[in-house]
């Protein structure tokens, strides 16, 4: 079930965060917040624009982000290759660790209080950019599954706007003009993010089902939006929703 006003809150941490040094606080915040970790947004394409690059905001400590970029861990860490693999969330148990290479890297990231668990949301920007939204744990198993299954709607609504965040607190992402929503695009919008599938919001509104699918449709073209948490987003980022 999704907690709207865990959501709401986080959503205006992230709001708030309008520089480069606000992001590492802000995901400090969120961490505690949602019973975590760590948080890690890792910007792996930047769609064309100068700037640092790979580029990165994340809770992990220092001794760790510096091993892992000396050991050029970067090259054979499975967790990036879920950019490549489209937009569902992977939970790091389904990735290969069979290597000795892969499974020391592992080790050496638990050594330093990484986490027994993770997950890892593939984001696609309409600007090309893509990132990695990754979030660790150091629960019990069982309550790690809970947490992640309880959590994962708000997580890829946050995954995309902490993309939209980073990129407009680095520069690389100028504020564009969209064209208003619907107000039936909007409530929908605003439905979905808490929660409710098409055919739970096609009867909170009265209206089909198939419906639903052409507003969150539409308004996913008017957004640049790839998928409908992206749309839910990015709309909330551009003040044109409320959660």
């Amino acid at each position: 079930m999704v907690d709207n006003r865990r959501l709401s809150l986080s959503l205006r941490t992230l709001h708030a965060a309008k520089h480069r040094e606000d992001l590492h606080p802000a995901l400090r915040k969120l961490c505690v917040r949602h019973g975590l970790s760590h948080m890690t947004l890792l910007v792996v394409r930047n769609g064309g624009r100068s700037g640092l690059y790979p580029d990165y905001c994340t809770t992990y400590p220092d001794t760790w982000t510096e091993i892992y970029i000396d050991k050029g861990y970067f090259d054979i860490d499975p967790v990036i290759d879920v950019v490549r693999w489209g937009f569902l969330p992977v939970d790091w148990s389904s990735l290969d660790r069979r290597s000795a290479q892969v499974y020391r890297l592992f080790k050496e990231a638990r050594s330093h209080d990484i986490g027994a668990y993770g997950l890892t949301i593939p984001i696609r920007g309409s600007k090309g950019e893509r990132s990695l939204f990754s979030v660790t744990s150091n629960l019990p198993k069982r309550d790690w599954s809970r947490l992640r299954a309880s959590s994962i709607h708000e997580l890829q609504i946050l995954s995309h706007y902490l993309h939209e965040t980073m990129l407009s607190a680095s520069g690389l992402r100028e504020i564009g003009r969209y064209r208003n929503l619907s107000r039936r695009e909007s409530q929908c919008l605003q439905l979905l993010a808490t929660g409710r599938i098409s055919k739970q919001i096609a009867a909170d509104l009265g209206i089909s089902e198939n419906a639903v699918k052409l507003y969150l449709r539409s308004a996913r073209q008017k957004l640049g939006a790839f998928t409908s948490y992206h749309a839910v987003a990015k709309a909330s980022f551009l003040e044109l929703i409320k959660i």
